[in-house]
């Protein structure tokens, strides 16, 4: 039996002044998942998440949620919740405040109200900070109240626009961890734009990966990493990217394809046994690993990870091997074909 959508964009395209937002956008999240939008600035993304927040109007295409058109619906009949990268908090309101506008906006009778206050800060963390300003929290701090104000709306729908950029490196881990764990504990659905990888990675089910408009792969993390559809794809996911090497540096290929293979596939070999010869042109020191970066004149992002730290001189020339099972073939288009 096929279970339906529990939001559906069907065919879904947006266009100002005939310039294009997002074209044949179509996608099915199911309920109780996360689903990551991630690319590039002014992929589309965005856009994507306001046509689905009603912020926005499609030009052409259906939007369903629960079953129910909202297509055309105002933001306020989507039943859903939003996170902001800006917070969007009161500055001359508390946290409590904050937290409980909406529902006080909707008549929610007191008693429930500081019932589910009290729940969304315990599962926030922000117990002993109802009477602080925004003014008085951390970023950190102030994305949580975000977070426990979209929990409070009850809404069984959330979407998250880039809600962590504004936060530093460690505060950005911890408050990922909480966003992906409040999203398991609440069943709730969750729909995440963000341009980072990591954290499409390494918190959604699902990821919709756009490119000037149009989506380049929908998959999971490991999908996308393990076999990308196009080289974007190959490029744009994964840390270092994959390396692109053209097809007439690698005898058997044939010509015009490009050889796709991740760093750590590559191995260093014995001069004058290996497959490619390149030239040292970086050595970036990761704790755990070295990663070295290669130059040659067929290929792009050439690099390989040793363990520990092994420093080599730029200029060095040394020879790198693979195995053909690692190695991903794309067409001239830069299409990826079958294997």
């Amino acid at each position: 039996m096929t279970v339906s959508a529990f939001v559906k964009l069907d065919d879904v395209a947006k266009r100002w002044n005939g310039q294009l937002g997002v074209e044949g956008i179509t996608l099915d999240i199911p309920e109780g998942s996360f689903t990551a939008l991630l690319g590039p600035s002014g992929c589309g993304k965005s856009t994507t998440l306001r046509l689905l927040a009603g912020l926005e109007i499609p030009d052409e295409g259906k939007i369903l949620i629960d079953g129910k058109d909202v297509t055309t619906s105002a933001a306020s009949d989507r039943n859903l919740s939003m996170v902001f990268q800006s917070y969007a908090l009161f500055p001359h309101l508390s946290v409590a405040e904050n937290v409980v506008f909406g529902l006080k906006v909707r008549r929610v009778p007191k008693a429930e109200r500081q019932q589910k206050l009290h729940r969304a800060l315990e599962i926030t963390g922000l117990l002993g900070f109802e009477g602080r300003k925004p003014g008085e929290l951390s970023g950190g701090q102030r994305q949580r109240v975000a977070l426990a104000r979209a929990i409070v709306a009850g809404q069984r729908l959330c979407l998250m626009d880039e809600p962590l950029s504004n936060l530093d490196a460690k505060l950005r881990n911890a408050v990922r961890k909480d966003i992906k764990k409040l999203q398991r504990d609440l069943g709730i659905t969750v729909v995440y734009v963000t341009h980072d990888q990591t954290e499409a990675m390494s918190m959604a089910d699902t990821v919709v990966l756009m490119k000037d408009g149009h989506i380049q792969q929908i998959g999971a993390p490991e999908d996308l990493y393990s076999r990308p559809t196009n080289t974007f794809v190959a490029e744009f996911v994964g840390a270092p990217p994959m390396s692109l090497i053209a097809s007439k540096a690698l005898p058997g290929f044939g010509e015009d394809k490009t050889i796709g293979i991740r760093a750590e596939n590559v191995q260093i070999a014995p001069k004058g046994e290996g497959r490619l010869r390149c030239t040292v042109i970086e050595s970036e020191f990761l704790g755990s690993e070295t990663l070295i970066g290669l130059g040659h004149a067929d290929a792009t992002g050439l690099c390989v990870l040793k363990p520990g730290l092994s420093m080599l001189s730029e200029g060095n020339e040394l020879d790198i091997t693979f195995a053909d099972e690692n190695l991903h073939v794309f067409d001239a288009a830069g299409q990826r074909l079958a294997g």
